[in-house]
């Protein structure tokens, strides 16, 4: 490992001027993505920046409804929260889908929406990727590429994002708190990460500089349920091949409200507008909800051996609607 240096800063702006004023500075939470890259030779960071024991650890209601989520809350205290498995229970089902328990210890609400991609050529430094050297090419569309993008990916990279907490935030709406340099905004977490375009080395729309400080999300929509499923090669501590997370609520018979998020798909999580356009007010029947996955991944480009994902996504997303509309019957 190369040597660097560390900080462990006691405010939030004062951890934004150590990082504004250091490039190549990166941000320290609970360290399960970032310190593994650090020994793989993937990054080397000159400074370290050690956030977790800044005041971003609590879970708080908004004024409306919803709820604040802050960036250094752990992903197992997160999964566990009685508000959380109440009125989110797609967050809860996603957080307990990922890692391990000993990771879901350690890891933060932050570093998870950071987490980088987990395609062996990124993480293999004697190989060339788009992502980490830009304009060193990108092997995996000709070789190992089962487990990568079949939505949104472009000829320099075909990576998937890892998260299986993004993807349900992604279909509840959530926003992405940011504070920087240039002081604070809120990002739909629907456009916190990017596709790769041409630029496959910028995960996510985060300047220089920038801390993730909190997750707010909007309050339950009503009489909504909402779940994560996750198909992948082993029962635990495996990434998605396919992912989704939905929410629906129908009323007469007809969908009054539906959300729809994959992962294991894309360079980010991949919000399903096409597949709610179909949704909304159409009978809530298990035809229309295989038409609505079928308009999503109608623009699905598969490479040689990854073109099982399609029938996965589409298998996957009727099975949660058809699932949640079973429950709303029945409730």
């Amino acid at each position: 490992m190369k040597p660097f240096a560390y900080q462990r800063p006691a405010t939030v702006a004062e951890a934004v001027r150590a990082g504004a004023g250091r490039p190549g500075a990166r941000y320290l939470g609970g360290g399960t993505n970032l310190v593994d890259l650090m020994k793989l030779g993937v990054e080397s960071p000159g400074l370290l920046i050690d956030v977790s024991r800044l005041p971003l650890d609590v879970v708080t209601r908004t004024d409306d409804g919803g709820l604040r989520i802050g960036a250094t809350v752990r992903n197992s205290d997160l999964a566990a929260h009685p508000d959380v498995r109440k009125g989110y229970p797609a967050l809860s089902q996603a957080l307990l889908a990922g890692a391990s328990g000993q990771l879901r210890n350690t890891a933060t609400t932050g570093g998870n929406l950071l987490q980088r991609t987990r395609c062996p050529y990124f993480q293999d430094v004697s190989k060339p990727c788009n992502k980490r050297v830009p304009g060193s090419g990108c092997p995996a569309r000709e070789g190992a590429h089962r487990d990568l993008a079949v939505l949104g990916h472009s000829r320099d990279c075909v990576a998937t994002h890892p998260s299986d907490m993004a993807v349900a935030l992604a279909a509840l709406d959530a926003g992405v708190r940011l504070y920087g340099p240039e002081g604070e905004r809120t990002v739909p977490v629907t456009d916190f990460h990017r596709l790769p375009g041409d630029n496959p080395d910028q995960d996510t729309v985060i300047r220089p500089g920038e801390l993730i400080t909190e997750v707010v999300l909007p309050p339950p929509v009503a009489a909504a349920g909402s779940l994560y499923r996750k198909a992948r090669d082993r029962a635990s501590y495996a990434f998605a091949l396919v992912s989704v997370a939905a929410v629906l609520s129908v009323r007469d018979g007809h969908v009054e409200h539906g959300a729809l998020a994959f992962g294991g798909v894309a360079h980010r999580p991949w919000r399903a507008r096409a597949a709610e356009e179909v949704l909304r007010g159409a009978p809530a029947t298990e035809e229309t909800f295989a038409r609505a996955a079928d308009a999503e991944l109608a623009g699905a480009a598969p490479l040689r051996d990854n073109g099982f994902k399609v029938d996965l996504a589409r298998r996957l997303a009727v099975g949660a609607f058809t699932e949640l509309t079973s429950r709303s019957a029945a409730a």
